[in-house]
């Protein structure tokens, strides 16, 4: 009997019926995939044609750089890579990269925070067994928390606004933690997210506040592990580092590391409108035309970013704020543009922090010239904000924005 097909139990000879066979048990590989499958009646084991003379006389093996096993969720967190923005680089003629922070196994940057928090919690003795992780976020470290809490036996819960993607609330639901909705309200009031979150935890026995937007181990988290990353990654060879704000950690953390390395690095920030952090870095006021003081109670600014832009300066925030040279203001219009333009010249599916980063990384490097290396952030997906900014319907009738 001569040698014959193998598929999920199924014994097929080596003919052409037989291979056909394969086609209508779904395998769907295609004739040469069916071939692949080709059995040796000694030993029963599925062979490749020529791949043992292949795998004898590859020195691919060796020198294949394969990842370490990481010991648990925790570990999974950083050491994120970093991309070359072709399109962009073109354009501009410098090299732009950015980091896939997406990619840590929370699905954006925010996992490091999340990490470090609880880490520094549990060794000061804040955060005990049985305790409970409550924040008040716009969903993404809300996320990172809940997945940190659930590895770590903690429970959690979140505070957060209603205006904020579904997905993102659906996403924290489905990780087992609670959450509490909010109307948006300015950090003078009560009743922000921030505010209720910490009164929560004070409620709760065994409570934990994890107060991200005030907590040093925020700002830690990017001076001690992504700063040195995307130093080493780039092996110095960095002219600018441009980030958004919503904590400020990342940008002051990052910015305070490359700055320490290189003083000559520019270190940028994107900031959307109505946010008061533009002002602050261009001019030393902390103010902006949509918020101004006589009204910092009403309903915040609409805007079509998610987690970034701010009407006060954060401890994290304060930490950096030297290192920081200038900022740019982005429009809705130009961070739902970007995203688009990156999706469809990159095959890069950004949120809309990555976009308005990337905005500002462009017009960096027009500034600098060619030949210059910008780094930016690629904070997170745009698969947590498919009702909003890769909904065209709510950006064009919800926002107004016409996009081209």
């Amino acid at each position: 009997m001569g040698p014959s097909f193998s598929c999920y139990g199924k014994a097929y000879s080596a003919s052409f019926a037989g291979a056909a066979a394969l086609f209508v048990t779904g395998i769907g590989f295609g004739l040469s995939g069916a071939l692949l499958l080709l059995h040796s009646e000694q030993n029963n084991i599925a062979i490749w044609p020529g791949l043992r003379r292949r795998v004898s006389e590859s020195k691919e093996e060796t020198s294949c750089q394969a990842p370490p096993i990481r010991d648990d969720f925790m570990d999974l967190i950083g050491n994120t890579p970093m991309v070359v923005i072709q399109s962009l680089s073109k354009e501009t003629g410098c090299r732009i990269l950015g980091k896939c922070e997406y990619l840590n196994p929370g699905g954006s940057s925010k996992d490091r925070v999340a990490k470090n928090i609880v880490r520094e919690a549990e060794e000061q003795g804040y955060l005990k067994e049985g305790g409970t992780i409550v924040e008040g976020t716009s969903g993404s470290t809300g996320i990172s928390l809940a997945q940190v809490a659930r590895s770590r036996g903690y429970s959690c819960c979140i505070v957060m606004p209603d205006d904020q993607a579904k997905e993102k609330r659906d996403l924290i639901t489905a990780l087992g933690a609670k959450i509490k909705l909010v109307k948006p309200a300015a950090i003078v009031n009560q009743n922000h997210y921030v505010n209720e979150a910490r009164k929560l935890a004070n409620g709760i026995p065994g409570g934990f506040f994890a107060n991200q937007f005030e907590t040093m181990a925020n700002f830690r988290a990017h001076a001690l592990y992504t700063g040195p990353e995307i130093w080493k990654q780039t092996s110095g060879n960095i002219d600018a580092f441009v980030m958004s704000s919503g904590t400020g950690g990342t940008i002051a953390g990052v910015g305070s590391f490359l700055k320490a390395k290189n003083p000559r690095i520019q270190v940028v920030l994107a900031d959307p409108p109505g946010s008061s952090l533009y002002h602050k870095i261009n001019s030393g006021v902390l103010y902006t035309d949509e918020q101004a003081e006589k009204t910092q109670k009403r309903h915040r600014y609409d805007t079509i970013t998610e987690g970034v832009g701010i009407d006060r300066l954060t401890t994290n925030m304060a930490a950096g704020l030297a290192s920081i040279d200038e900022a740019y203001r982005v429009s809705d219009e130009e961070t739902a543009s970007m995203a688009r333009y990156i999706l469809k010249n990159d095959g890069l599916f950004l949120g809309s922090s990555a976009a308005l980063n990337l905005v500002v990384a462009k017009k960096v490097a027009k500034q600098l010239g060619p030949g210059h290396t910008v780094v930016t952030i690629l904070c997170g997906s745009g698969s947590r904000e498919l009702t909003k900014l890769h909904n065209p319907d709510f950006i064009e009738k919800e926002l107004k924005i016409r996009i081209q």
